[in-house]
This record gives C-alpha cells, structure tokens and sequence, in this order.
C-alpha cells in the first residue's frame, strides 16, 4: 500500500480527523521566532515552555524521538453552534471547552490511525502527542500542507477555518510528503488584531500571552492584574474573538447554525463561588474547564460577576468574601463587589 496523501486520508474516513499531512522531518520550522518570543517574555507564566529541555526538544523532533523520519500532523474541527445568550449571573465558555477534552479523543483517534499505518507498513517506532509534547505544532501543520498560521496565531485552513484541535505523530518510517498547495492569507486584514481585548496581540501572528484571556482564565496562577480584569467582560474560561471576527470562520460556522449550543457553553457564576473542590473535580475532570483549577475558576467567576454588575450577584460575593477557602477568591470576590452599586 502507498501511504500517500490519499491513502493517508482514506484510513481516517472513520475518525473525527479532517484533515491529514505528513512532512518530512527536520529542524523545526519557525525556530528563531520562538526563540524571540520566549525572549521577549510573552509566554508569561508557562515556564514549561522555556525550560532547556523543552526548549531543546522541540528545535527538532528527532530530539525526542531520535527515529524520527516523518511529522504526521492531523487536525480535527471544533466548529459549531452558535454562541447562545447569556442568561443573568452566567459566563461564557470558550467554544473548544463545550464537549468531552479534545486530549482524550482526538489522541485515541490519532494513535488509532498510527496502529493502521503500522498495519499497512509494518512496525516502527512512533510517538503521538495532543497539545501535551514538546512540539510547535502550528508550524509543523503549516509545513504539511494543513493551512497558514494567521495573524491571530492559529492555524487557518481554507475550508475548515480556525476552529481546529491539532494532533502531530512522529513516525520512524518515511512517507511521502503532502503536497503544499498555493494558499491564501490573512492579507491585509487586521480584524483579529483589532477586536482583541487585551491588545494581547502585538503584532501580526505575535501573541503577548500575559495579557491575553485565554492566557490569563486558564493557565494563569495567581491574582489577575486589577487593570484587565475589566477586560474579561463576561468570559469565565478562554476567549474566541480573535477567530470569532476572523472571515475564514463564517462559512465553518455557518454550517452549524441551527445547532444548539449544549450547556456547558456557559456556566453558572454564583454555582462556580460555593462549588467544593470535590465538586469541581466530578463535574469537570474529563473537560478542559479542569486546566483552569477549582481555584481558578472562582476567581474568573468573581471577576466577571463584577464585570456584568448585577445586583443579584451580590449575595453570593458576600458569601465568598466571607467564606471561600481560597484567599485568592475571596481577593477577587471583594473586588467584584466594588463594581456593584451600592445596595
């Protein structure tokens, strides 16, 4: 069987991959802006990026798999419904948190389609990594034909958008590399850049992760700097406007206009407040919303019960002042009732 590109997709058609490239390995593309952006000091607080071995690892996947002929990269599409309205004392989620953790599935389908070449090939060394290795995934898709990394810093696929969970697969075998098709770009668009929040986006394709809300209501540990917890506006967990605003996206979420969003799309504020870390681990430890920590979740709760001012939040922020466990909630809490008006 000739793996290529066709074959390739072909053994996916029962997965929720959309869309599959292979490039051959080599020093990994975009190196020295990483390097700079490390430098610069926009990785905030996710020191795991800088770290020396990370940092060597992911200048060359033959760093961690030293067998390593070929960067299988596949992308699965997280497009969908609409987002829906906002009912009183609630936040929204970011769309790629609405279903089951993308690291759980997408990786069983991506080593599913691995154990089939291996079927086809015969055995070889492989590794498979969801968002959870030493890689720059965005630039390897990008060298396997998979799309162009915007100016938001995603990847864009011409038909598929933005919307799109990553999963790359380093082979000990050699296939042969998709063909790189003349594509479009982001041309002199600046939507995403403009529409940010934060400003976090400082430059085409250039993100300064310690303003950015996905960043900050995620990943972030700690207190969240008094001047952009106004900017949070009403998202408890993530942000999509750079690719809400972004033209590539209208079509992938058109498709699903008549689909509801389910209703983890948003999250009840006040529930978030009074939830026991017991709690936070039984409803969320299979979604993304677990990244964020029982912690701090609270805290961008109070943050944007604070930002939405309704007087009915008060009672709940009283309550978390008086008697959340964390200090951290209780410091953000006492903050959001400052932004209410006086009872």
């Amino acid at each position: 069987m000739r793996l290529d590109s066709q074959a390739l997709a072909s053994l996916t058609a029962d997965l929720s991959i959309a869309v599959i490239g292979a490039a051959q390995v080599g020093p990994t593309p975009t190196w020295a802006i990483y390097q700079d952006w490390l430098a610069r000091g926009y990785a905030a607080g996710m020191s795991y990026l800088a770290r020396p071995d990370a940092v060597n690892r992911r200048a060359d996947p033959r760093n961690i798999l030293p067998e390593t002929r070929t960067v299988l990269v596949v992308a699965a599409s997280y497009a969908g419904a609409p987002y829906p309205e906002l009912p009183p004392l609630h936040g929204r989620v970011s769309r790629y948190a609405w279903a089951e953790d993308y690291h759980r599935w997408l990786r069983r389908d991506l080593e599913t389609l691995v154990q089939r070449i291996a079927e086809a090939h015969g055995p070889f060394p492989a590794r498979c990594y969801v968002d959870t290795g030493p890689l720059l995934e965005r630039a390897w898709a990008q060298t396997a034909g998979l799309g162009w990394i915007g100016k938001n810093t995603n990847l864009i696929h011409p038909r598929l958008g933005s919307y799109l969970f990553l999963g790359v697969a380093l082979l000990g075998i050699e296939l042969e590399p998709t063909p790189v098709p003349a594509l479009p770009d982001c041309g002199n668009c600046t939507r995403c850049i403009d529409a940010c929040p934060t400003n976090a986006l400082v430059a085409p394709g250039v993100l300064d992760a310690r303003r950015c809300v996905a960043y900050l209501t995620v990943e972030h540990r700690g207190a969240i700097p008094e001047d952009l917890r106004p900017l949070l506006s009403e998202r408890v967990f993530g942000c999509d406007t750079c690719q809400e605003v972004c033209p590539w996206n209208r079509k992938p979420l058109a498709a699903y206009a008549d689909v509801p969003a389910p209703q983890t799309a948003t999250l009840d504020l006040p529930e978030l407040l009074v939830m026991s870390e017991t709690d936070f681990r039984t409803r969320f430890r299979h979604t993304p919303l677990w990244r964020a920590t029982w912690e701090g979740l609270a805290r961008n709760a109070a943050i944007v019960l604070g930002n939405r001012q309704d007087p009915a939040a008060r009672p709940g922020l009283e309550q978390a002042v008086a008697t959340h466990p964390s200090a951290l909630v209780r410091e953000h809490a006492a903050w959001a009732l400052a932004q209410l008006s006086p009872a």
